[in-house]
């Protein structure tokens, strides 16, 4: 869902990647990290410009820091995203 899906738009609420970060849990160069590896796609906003994450993507940096934190590589973790015989966790 994370690589091969295509994000749906939202009209909620977004932030920028130092309040997503604090929001999520992590670091920002953490999310940097999972950002360059593929695990997180932010949206990219025309009007503003830069990077920016909803409660959906938030939801997906607590699971993905979550699985990393209970003892999953984060190459597992991309690569059962990324499997397409495999149905990724619910970040719900």
């Amino acid at each position: 869902m994370f690589m091969t899906t295509k994000l749906k738009d939202t009209t909620g609420p977004t932030m920028r990647i130092s309040q997503a970060a604090r929001e999520a849990g992590v670091g920002t160069s953490t999310l940097e990290y999972y950002i360059l590896l593929g695990l997180v796609r932010p949206r990219r906003r025309k009007d503003r410009g830069g990077r920016f994450f909803d409660e959906i993507l938030i939801k997906r940096i607590r699971l993905i820091h979550q699985l990393n934190q209970s003892g999953y590589t984060l190459r597992d973790i991309r690569e059962i995203y990324l499997s397409p015989h495999q149905t990724p966790p619910s970040p719900e």
